[in-house]
């Protein structure tokens, strides 16, 4: 009796998550629907244990009569863990070997895909700065989440994560003194605003919008570790038709392209740092 009734347990659970996220998607057009289940699970149980609740059908509730409710759980569905030069070694490697293949472009476009609040965007805004092609660029950075966008379009950050920022950037190959990039006021930075004169943030949801241009060079890293495997193939299809012919994409170290529906169409460019090139 007691297997039984742990079984039913865990099958009414999942019940009560579909019927949840069917619900957002029909009420707030918000899909959760295709992302990780245990992802999913883990926010849902965070938000009822952060409203003391004592269930999924209480928070359900909430959320459909309570729009401040949604806002919530709409930010711990959010993908927010950033930092500048994140996995410094991914962009020495686009410093060392991507670029050389960019210079002779008469312009290029990229796209970061699940930008958050920006902090690898500024970084990429930087090395292209160094390395003298910034003027030609066009970055696109996008988000589902229109409050993490203000925040990225701000480019203030905690003074306390300078340093640790400063060894990223040396690391991923930065040839000057981070500290000329931004000033100093009272406990946070602000980054120099010509980082953001090539800068478009723009609210972008993968799950549900549609190409709008075509790049050459997409990243998106650790995004699509929060998705199932349809969402996957989905968002691959989606970067596949925005891609240029030799573009290249740019993904997390815990992510690949093998076993997906479009990996044939890419070339490993450097494999250790999930660096593809689109070859067909």
């Amino acid at each position: 009796m007691r297997k039984i009734q742990v079984h039913n347990d865990i099958e009414l659970e999942k019940i009560e998550i579909e019927l949840l996220l069917e619900g957002i998607y029909r009420y707030y057009g918000f899909d959760f629907r295709s992302y990780s289940f245990h992802f999913i699970q883990r926010r849902i149980w965070h938000r009822i244990r952060a409203e003391k609740l004592k269930s999924i059908s209480g928070l359900q509730e909430m959320i459909f009569h309570n729009p401040a409710m949604m806002k919530r759980l709409f930010a711990d569905f959010s993908i927010n863990v950033t930092e500048m030069f994140r996995d410094p070694s991914f962009f020495l490697s686009f410093r060392t070997k991507v670029i050389p293949q960019l210079r002779d472009c008469s312009y290029i476009r990229i796209w970061h895909a699940g930008c958050s609040i920006g902090k690898e965007v500024y970084s990429m805004a930087i090395l292209l700065h160094e390395e003298g092609i910034y003027d030609k660029t066009i970055i696109y950075a996008t988000d589902m989440n229109s409050s993490l966008l203000e925040q990225a379009k701000e480019g203030i950050f905690p003074l306390d994560q300078m340093q640790k920022y400063t060894k990223n950037y040396l690391a991923a190959g930065g040839t000057r003194a981070f500290s000329e990039y931004y000033t100093v006021k009272q406990n946070q930075v602000v980054f120099h605003s010509f980082l953001k004169e090539n800068i478009v943030f723009a609210q972008h949801n993968l799950a549900t919008d549609h190409s709008f241009n075509e790049f050459h060079i997409i990243i998106c890293r650790n995004v699509m570790i929060y998705f199932n495997k349809s969402l996957q193939n989905h968002v691959h299809q989606l970067f596949y038709e925005s891609l240029s012919l030799s573009g290249f994409l740019g993904l997390g170290n815990r992510e690949g392209i093998r076993y997906l529906s479009y990996g044939d169409n890419y070339e490993e460019f450097d494999s250790g740092e999930k660096l593809y090139r689109k070859i067909k």
